[in-house]
Order: C-alpha cells, then structure tokens, then sequence
C-alpha cells in the first residue's frame, strides 16, 4: 500500500481543501410548502388571506387579519415513494414520516381610533425536510469517476500524496485536493511514471463497466417565528417578522464501479490489463442556526377583495461542517495473477462557513365570491443566484467572501418561479371545503442541467441532485364549532430530480439517476379562538 495508515483525527482545516459548494448551497437552502390543514389544503395561496397560523409566517399582515386570539397545532403523517431510473431500469424505496409541523400562539388586542387591533404571534414551523433515498444502477458507463479525478489532479506531483509515517500528511500538510489524495492512494488514479505530474484512470479503451450509486439524505430546517403586526382603519394590515432558524443535515453516498479491460496495478506495482472494482463511501453532516426577517402587507380596499405582498429576507446562517471519506478497491490482472486489494481512508474533517439563502417575494390576491366562497392565487419568486457563500479564511481567521463558490451559484442557478391558487366554500356556517394546486419551477440553467458546463463539488463527494419542476394538489375540509376548530386535509406532490454521480465531461456523460419523488400526506390541525 502507499499510504502508511495515520489515526483519523478530525482537523480544523483550510476552506480551500474542504468547503461548501455551489451545490452545498442550493441543497440547504431548499424550502417545502408545509403548514396548517387549511393551509395546505387550499395549496398554501394565503399571501392576501392571512388569518392562519402559517399564513403569518409567509406574510406577518395576515396578523392584522385576526379579530380574536387563537392556539393550534397541526400534525403531519407522510408516505413517499422514490424512484430512481438509471440505464438499467428503475429502483423504488418507501418512507413513513409522522411529525408535529406547525404550532402557534396569536394574541390581539382591540383599539379604538385609527390603529383597529394590534396583534402578536408566535409559532414553529418545520420549512423543509431533507429526506430522500436515491439507489441507481448503470450499465454501460461512457466513462469512469477515476478518468475525471485524474483529470482534475494533473499538474500535481505525485510524491506530494505519499504519506511519511509520522511526518507527512498529505491531508493536513498540503492543499491538495483531498479526492486526489484518497484516489491516488487507492490505485484508482496512477501517474504515467514515477516522476510524473500526470495521471491517468482505469478507464481506457476497449473497457467495460457498470456503476452503482446510493444515496441517502436526512435532515430538517426548523423556524421559530415571533411576529407583530396590526390592523389600520380595516383597511391596510400590516406584520413584521424574525425568524430564528435550525438545521440539520446528513448525507451518505456509496459510488461503486466494476469495469473489465481496465487499466490496473498488479501486486508488482506494474500496470496491466484487468478487472477493476472500488468502492467510494462519503459521509458528511451540516448543522446550524441563523436568522431572517419577513416583512408584510396585506390591503383591503373593498370587503370583497385583498391583495398582499411580502418579503423574506435571506436566511443568515451560521454552519458546522463534518465529513470524511473511505475507499475499498480490487485490481485483478488479466488471466493469472495476485489480487491486489485493500481500503483507505481520509482524516475527519470539520470547518465553519457562513451562508445567505435566497430572497423570497411573494405577490397575492384573494377575493370573496357570495358571501360564501373565497379563491386567491399566489405568485412567488425566489432568488436563487443571489446566495452568498462566506468561507474562513485561514484556520482561525474571519470569514471572507467565497468568490468562486458565489460565482458557480450564479453561473449554475436562476430565480425559481412558483404559483399557488387555493379554493374554499363554506357549506354551512360551521362546516367548509377546500382545494388547491401548487407548481415551483426548476432553478437550474439548462446549461448546467444538461452538462454543458463542469459542476464542481467540494471535499471527495462528487455528487449532486438538481431538483426540476414540483407540483401538489391538495383538498380538504374543516369543521368550526364555538371557538374550537379542526380541519383536515389530503396533500399530494411529485417532484422530479436527476442524480449525478459526478461532473459531465470532456465529452462524456456520468452515470445519472432520474428520480421521481411521490409523497402523500394526511394533514390534521385543530385550535381554539378566543
């Protein structure tokens, strides 16, 4: 083996090395539309409504809606259904999540004069949910993950990544990409000789192969809101939030590959034609908190008809950072010969960064029809291209703009257009139904999509999921009795997502992974207004 083993021991290191990426970015700054019965069954179209308790977190005027105080929470059960298609056919995974995704407090104070109410709210709010299961399989690839490590690591001289027992470490003593480090190691990249800075892969021609990837993803971001806001002459309302933000992250991926004709090392350390097999495990964690601010307005020129409109700032986020990774390899020579096998490893790396979400604007309208029905539509815009990435800048120093990571978001990303039109009727006086549609469009550029333009990642894990189009319908009823109420509501959203096992390049397509996402949802809240 190259490398004599060190002990793992988690380091502090240079952003350069190890950092959030582009992709980083766009994948923890992912929102879902979550919230009350009512909410989600009238598709979340409650810009111009107000009057709910997840209204207030997506425009805080909808406080000057309420006329009475009101507690409620609301439960959430889910079942999704993922299915990933690869050259080969499809995969499917099941998943059962059950959680409390909304509760909240709403206290208003009647006035006289100008100033008709002044109200106050708190409430908690689970935003997104991170959870996804990916499993695909390729077969033929066009090319191999060590093709592309050995590209990107040219230029560097081998006898930087040999490890010296006990004075050398390529991982903390150098700022050589840690993949390059953990490949060349692994015999997955090898130079052309000795002495040389440039590498070549397993992949040559005549080589045969198939690809297997699995990845799993867990995690949420919770918002805890504390809102003001009030009512003006009955016809201006308007609301001032700050939300306090959590965030949990994980992720585990295993890129495995299996080739024959390859271009191997034998035990000797000669090069030769053979079977191939290794094995990429990556793991990393993210968790953090930050802030944000939503600022609203919600006016009432006619008692029949309300237009709102609000605007979130980015989320401020201060992260922690954890990954490592670990090879398993297998090069057998072509008709007799010694397997030679084994499996490294990276040191445990932890880091800080800093980053902004996207701004989010919301534009709504909503108007009473006969005293009886209510229909609004909702437009929203949230800018993507404008995340911010701040890495530190040294071991200990102060955290500085990551140009490079903030130019890739704007050269990989655009804003993301989404539309929301909620219906209800009420029955009778005590007894309403619902319904609703919601559509978000895709926020990544075709180029990027399509592999025109190179992808980069950081750290060893070189994939990425870019999300396309979601869509949910929605319908549900609720039932008003005294101050007590309890609605329940059925939601079912699909979004479509494609899996890249690496960066597309040089002509050559990766393995990917087409992935449909189906998830349905019993929604159950109740309350108490007073």
């Amino acid at each position: 083996m190259k490398k004599l083993l060190l002990p793992a021991i988690a380091l502090a290191i240079p952003a350069a090395m190890l950092a959030q990426s582009a992709t980083d970015a766009y994948t923890l700054s992912q929102t879902d539309l979550r919230g009350t019965a009512r909410f989600m069954s009238m598709g979340g179209a409650f810009t111009a409504l107000g009057g709910d308790l997840s209204a207030v977190t997506l425009n805080p005027a909808s406080l000057g809606v309420y006329r009475s105080s009101e507690i409620g929470a609301t439960l959430d059960i889910s079942f999704r259904n993922y299915k990933t298609a690869g050259s080969e056919g499809s995969l499917s995974e099941k998943q059962t999540k059950a959680y409390c995704n909304n509760f909240g407090y709403v206290g208003v104070v009647r006035l006289d004069g100008t100033m008709r109410s002044f109200a106050w709210g708190a409430s908690y709010n689970r935003t997104a949910s991170f959870d996804r299961i990916t499993n695909g399989y390729t077969n033929p690839t066009q090319t191999s993950l060590s093709n592309y490590i050995a590209a990107f690591t040219n230029g560097t001289y081998a006898g930087d990544m040999d490890f010296v027992e006990n004075k050398y470490n390529p991982y903390a003593d150098s700022d050589i990409n840690w993949l390059s480090i953990l490949a060349y190691n692994s015999y997955i990249i090898n130079p052309n000789n000795r002495a040389s800075d440039e590498y070549v892969g397993l992949y040559m021609n005549g080589t045969h192969g198939d690809a297997v990837f699995q990845s799993r993803e867990r995690g949420y971001v919770d918002e805890y809101n504390f809102s003001f806001g009030g009512n003006v002459s009955d016809v201006v309302n308007w609301g001032v939030n700050i939300g306090i933000t959590d965030l949990s992250y994980t992720r585990d991926v295993l890129y495995s590959e299996s080739m024959e004709g390859a271009y191997i090392p034998n035990s000797a350390g000669k090069f030769v034609n053979g079977n191939a097999g290794f094995d990429l495990y990556n793991s990393q964690s993210v968790s953090g908190n930050g802030w944000n601010l939503n600022f609203g307005v919600i006016i009432k020129p006619i008692n029949e008809f309300r237009i709102g409109l609000s605007v979130k700032t980015p989320t401020w986020w201060n992260l922690q950072h954890a990954a490592a990774a670990e090879t398993d390899y297998r090069y057998t020579p072509a008709g007799s010969g010694s397997t030679l096998e084994g499996n490294e490893y990276t040191d445990g790396a932890s880091f800080d960064s800093r980053l902004n979400s996207p701004w989010h604007l919301n534009v709504g309208v909503a108007g009473v029809i006969g005293g009886k029905g209510i229909i609004s539509l909702d437009y929203e815009r949230i800018a993507y291209p404008d995340m911010k990435v701040k890495h530190q800048n040294g071991w200990y120093g102060d955290f500085v703009s990551a140009d490079y990571v903030n130019q890739d978001i704007k050269d990989y990303f655009q804003a993301a257009n989404a539309l929301r039109i909620g219906a209800e009727y009420r029955v009778t006086p005590q007894f309403s139904i619902r319904a609703g549609y919601a559509w978000q469009g895709a926020s990544v550029k075709e180029e990027a999509e399509r592999g025109d333009i190179e992808v980069l990642t950081a750290g060893t894990d070189p994939s990425y999921t870019f999300n396309k189009t979601t869509n949910q319908l929605s319908f549900g009823a609720g039932y008003r009795y005294k101050g007590w109420y309890i609605d329940a509501a059925y939601v079912y959203k699909s979004r479509s997502s494609e899996y890249h096992a690496f960066a597309d390049w040089d002509g050559f397509r990766a393995p990917t992974g087409k992935i449909d996402e189906h998830t349905s949802s019993i929604v159950l809240s109740t309350g108490f207004r007073f």
